[in-house]
């Protein structure tokens, strides 16, 4: 019995490795071409910071790669133990099926607590420190990094290229001001500039003989001997704000909800912003409801109550998707077992195309839940146990069947 958990055991955690490493690579491939490429192939950020983006992406990926792995790894393991008639022979010899996948169960159990660490603390740490991170990486264009010949759009409402960049003297500057992503609505050519940079991280470009077009004022052309033009950056502001929910932890989600419970004495003007508005409703002012009717008040103070209970509702499906999501390993494990063993097959092709179905439909609560989080007559935070528990149920039923040989 031993030598047959230790090698099944032993199987099953290579092959989770080998699936886990390659489901990783694509998760993270996927993310790095997003965001780390486009600014590596401009050539405004350096290796060592893509190194380590990537390093901080790794945990965020392995949240979805590893329940992955282990149920493509259990159907190539089980479906190759039972076309091999291994399964055949320990049944010969009097083992049961529930005491030859004990270990694997385990293991399982244990994939759980890993996979409750990356999904309600690790990953979403790294994943704001990631966005951090990309901060840094625009804070380095700030610094005089700027390419020659190359058009850069990393500001917001412009796009502007520069022909020659020497150590911040700048020449045939061509400055965009954009409306949207692409509209042009005017332009701004220099023959000569100089970098600055303020204390705020706010690029200052100062150009000398100025010529402008806009193209909202009926192609109207200025010139003037110098100007300043202030590209900022915006990095402190944004590292100021709170991460969205999708990148809070467990403990962060928590305290928001706490937060958010304490709103209801807010309606009741114990917590207001300088402007006179609620906390956490901006634009809702108590001046309204005061001198309202009382028709009017109660309807203002419904539509707070409903504002906080879909917030509420929102941090409520973050929560659970992080701690449901924990427990795809030991679903996954359920059902994989009997499933490789009734498709009996060698084929490393057929094991991953069960396995990509399986999680196609395990997503599609996830994505109904979360897609739902705004109505909370729904309840949709309980919507994402529902694959846990269906696969769990179905699992354990193809498990006695498995081990009663139907």
């Amino acid at each position: 019995m031993k030598t047959l958990h230790k090698y099944l055991s032993g199987q099953i955690l290579a092959a989770v490795l080998l699936t886990v490493m390659v489901f990783t690579f694509v998760v993270l491939l996927l993310n790095i071409i997003k965001d780390v490429l486009p600014m590596l192939f401009a050539g405004h950020v350096s290796l060592w910071l893509v190194g380590k983006a990537v390093l901080l992406l790794l945990p965020f990926a392995c949240v979805y790669a590893l329940p992955m792995g282990f149920i493509t790894a259990t159907l190539l393991v089980f479906g190759r133990f039972s076309a091999d008639h291994e399964l055949t022979a320990a049944r010969a010899s009097g083992i049961s099926l529930f005491a030859l996948i004990s270990p694997v169960l385990l293991l399982s159990v244990l994939c759980c607590v890993l996979s409750a660490g990356l999904n309600m603390d690790v990953g979403p740490s790294c994943r704001v420190a990631f966005k951090n991170l990309k901060y840094d990486m625009i804070a380095d264009i700030a610094h005089a990094e700027i390419p020659e010949g190359r058009l850069i759009h990393d500001f917001p409402g412009v796009a502007f290229s520069v022909e020659k960049n020497n150590d911040g003297d700048l020449q045939n500057v061509v400055i965009y001001q954009l409306q949207g992503e692409t509209n042009v609505s005017a332009t701004m050519t220099a023959a000569h500039a100089r970098l600055a940079v303020d204390d705020k991280n706010q690029l200052i470009i100062n150009m000398t003989n100025v010529q402008a077009i806009s193209f909202s004022r009926a192609n109207t052309v200025f010139k003037t001997d110098s100007i300043p033009w202030v590209l900022s950056t915006n990095i402190s502001s944004s590292r100021s704000l709170k991460p969205k929910l999708s990148d809070m932890t467990f403990i962060q989600l928590r305290e928001e909800l706490r937060e958010n419970a304490q709103l209801n004495f807010s309606a009741h003007g114990n917590g207001t912003n300088a402007d006179g508005s609620l906390k956490g409703f901006p634009g809702m002012n108590l001046s309204l409801a005061t001198n309202a009717t009382p028709a009017e008040a109660k309807t203002f103070y419904k539509e707070v109550n409903k504002s906080q209970m879909a917030r509420a509702e929102q941090i409520r499906v973050a929560m659970n998707g992080q701690v449901a999501f924990s427990f795809a390993c030991f679903a996954f494990t359920l059902i994989g077992i009997p499933l490789g063993i009734k498709v009996h097959r060698r084929e490393t092709n057929i094991g991953t195309f069960i396995a990509l179905i399986l999680v196609g439909i395990y997503y599609a609560f996830i994505m109904m839940g979360t897609s739902l989080a705004s109505h909370p007559e729904l309840h949709p935070h309980l919507i994402l146990w529902i694959p846990n528990f269906l696969f769990q149920i179905i699992g354990a039923i193809l498990l006695w069947r498995a081990n009663k040989g139907i």
